[in-house]
């Protein structure tokens, strides 16, 4: 062996001068696009994950690829409480990165807790963004207290998935092969109760075991079809039609048209086994029916639409993933790297058309609206959700993954499967919550 390493020794030494015109090259063309010595460096911790997550990191690495001013380095942490726990400790400790992910729906408790610190539109312009550049209802979530304290990227509303086979053997489809519209709860039951009775096969499936958000989502946008907010003035304002609407969606479980208790890999592999005729959830499903379908291994055909109007409008909850910059507590941000955050954040905003692609509506305006966009399938059948998406509401325990969300989903899945009646789901719900309705706004 020593033999032949000194062969291939003397080899190198022979090929080297003639080498080292190709490598200088090849070094060359390594380095574009390569951050420079002193470019800035943009910390960001993100909690999106799966694909959600593969789509960031190819924006991250795109933009980075793309000059050589900025370099983006980027931190994925575990998805809810841990993530927004971790990023309010990390900024009064001074030590946040320059840039997080967070859901706008958490904004009231970060912007109003001291978390993050606000984006002037000087800065905006100087990453080249204005709030005219997003849609209305987002960048209107994006503000606290007068002022911009994120910049949304998308909305993910709620949206009614189905089984076109399903659904065509049970009669629910219009002659244009999508499905018929369905308005009011008597319609939507009796579509279920058609799938069950026609096929054999549940009627819905939907993420319904205790400790899920999404049987808040759904009684929160029934109630906001209503017109009925979950809070107002500091105490729970639904009345009677709280425990009537909880009361509606319990009797699908009750019927057997859908099975209660499911988690949410459960759910969905139902539906994507072509077991039930439709399915309750977020677009972020989007993908894997896309790429079943592509696959092969999808065996029926499907079609989304926005979640029906089942009372007296269609809203439909829906939360938006948004940029923030952490406050930092002592750690101010220079104004280079202010607009090289931006500048990113800009980058990914004019480049969210692949954001689309996993499913959700683009915020920023000038891709939400393109032709390419609105002509993106299977997004363009539930694009018109956009327009009746409903938050939660605006207070500091509420959002993605907050207190109240928790408690309500330890009691309200509860009468799906009879453990309690939807009063006593409700009042247990109350009784708990009541204490962060009365809590002083915390300043961290």
């Amino acid at each position: 062996m020593r033999h032949a390493g000194k062969r291939l020794a003397g080899g190198l030494s022979e090929l080297l001068p003639g080498l080292l015109p190709g490598l200088l090259l090849l070094l060359l063309a390594l380095s574009c696009g390569a951050a420079r010595a002193d470019a800035q460096v943009v910390r960001m911790w993100t909690l999106l994950s799966g694909g959600d997550g593969a789509r960031m990191r190819a924006l991250i690495d795109s933009f980075n690829a793309s000059q050589q001013e900025v370099r983006v380095e980027s931190t994925t942490l575990k998805w809810g409480e841990p993530f927004y726990t971790k990023l309010i400790t990390a900024s009064v400790a001074g030590a946040g990165p320059d840039l997080a992910t967070i859901h706008l729906s958490r904004l009231p408790n970060l912007a109003g807790g001291g978390v993050l610190r606000p984006i002037s539109a000087a800065e905006l312009a100087a990453g080249g963004l204005q709030g005219s550049d997003f849609l209305t209802r987002q960048w209107d979530r994006s503000q606290y207290g007068g002022r911009t304290y994120a910049i949304p990227l998308d909305l993910h509303p709620l949206v009614l998935y189905y089984n076109k086979d399903l659904a065509g053997q049970a009669g629910l489809l219009g002659a244009d092969g999508r499905l018929a519209p369905i308005v009011g709860m008597d319609a939507m039951t009796n579509a279920f109760r058609a799938v069950k009775e026609r096929t054999g096969k549940a009627g819905l499936t939907m993420e319904s075991a205790q400790s899920t958000y999404a049987i808040w989502r759904l009684w929160l946008s029934l109630l906001a079809q209503q017109g009925l907010p979950v809070v107002a003035d500091g105490r729970f304002a639904y009345g009677p039609a709280g425990e009537r609407t909880l009361a509606a969606i319990a009797r699908w479980f009750q019927a057997g048209y859908a099975t209660p208790g499911q988690d949410y890999p459960a759910s969905t592999s139902q539906f994507m086994a072509g077991n039930a005729g439709f399915m309750i959830n977020g677009v972020w499903e989007v993908p894997e029916l896309v790429r079943g379908t592509r696959a092969g291994t999808l065996r029926f055909r499907y079609g989304i639409a926005p979640l029906p109007q089942l009372y007296g409008n269609a809203s439909a909850w829906a939360d938006s993933h948004g940029f923030a910059i952490p406050a930092s507590e002592g750690r101010p941000m220079s104004p280079e790297k202010a607009t090289a955050v931006l500048r990113f954040v800009a980058y990914v905003n004019t480049h969210s058309f692949g954001w689309a692609e996993g499913g959700h509506i683009p915020a920023y305006r000038p891709v939400a609206e393109s032709p390419a966009a609105m002509a993106l399938m299977p997004n363009a059948e539930y694009g018109a959700a956009a327009a009746s998406v409903v938050y939660d509401p605006p207070g500091w325990y509420m959002g993605a993954a907050g207190p109240l969300e928790a408690i309500a989903s330890k009691f309200l899945p509860a009468p799906l499967a009879g453990q309690l009646t939807p009063a006593d789901a409700l009042r247990r719900f109350e009784t708990e919550a009541q204490r962060l309705l009365r809590k002083r706004p915390p300043r961290y």
